[in-house]
């Protein structure tokens, strides 16, 4: 099938680079490290999230924390592909399969794409 009669092929290398990214993902966490310095009054590492929506900090050992930035990092980046192969994902759905009769398009707003 060509990309004219196959309009989502031309979406497919796309999607395979987003679904690469992925592949190549290492250890991943949510939630922030801080490097306090020290003279802080506490630990010189932190690592805090949110659990059932209470903030939770726990000390960290220097090696912890290099760890943790390193996952959490991570962790960010596993978000952004996300977002992309999703809005790639609608882009697809809307452009090639047929929906229902509307009065007026939807907008890129209204379909996740911006």
């Amino acid at each position: 099938m060509s990309p004219a009669e196959n309009p989502s092929a031309a979406w497919e290398q796309p999607y395979a680079r987003l679904r690469a990214q992925l592949a190549g993902t290492r250890w991943i966490s949510e939630g922030y490290v801080q490097d306090r310095g020290p003279g802080a009054g506490g630990p010189c590492y932190q690592w805090t999230r949110k659990v059932k929506g209470k903030t939770v900090s726990v000390a960290l050992s220097r090696e912890q924390y290099e760890w943790l930035r390193a996952a959490i990092a991570q962790w960010r980046q596993v978000q952004a592909t996300l977002q992309q192969m999703q809005q790639l994902s609608r882009r697809v759905l809307f452009e090639t399969i047929p929906g229902p009769p509307r009065r007026k398009r939807l907008g890129k707003k209204v379909l996740g794409l911006k």
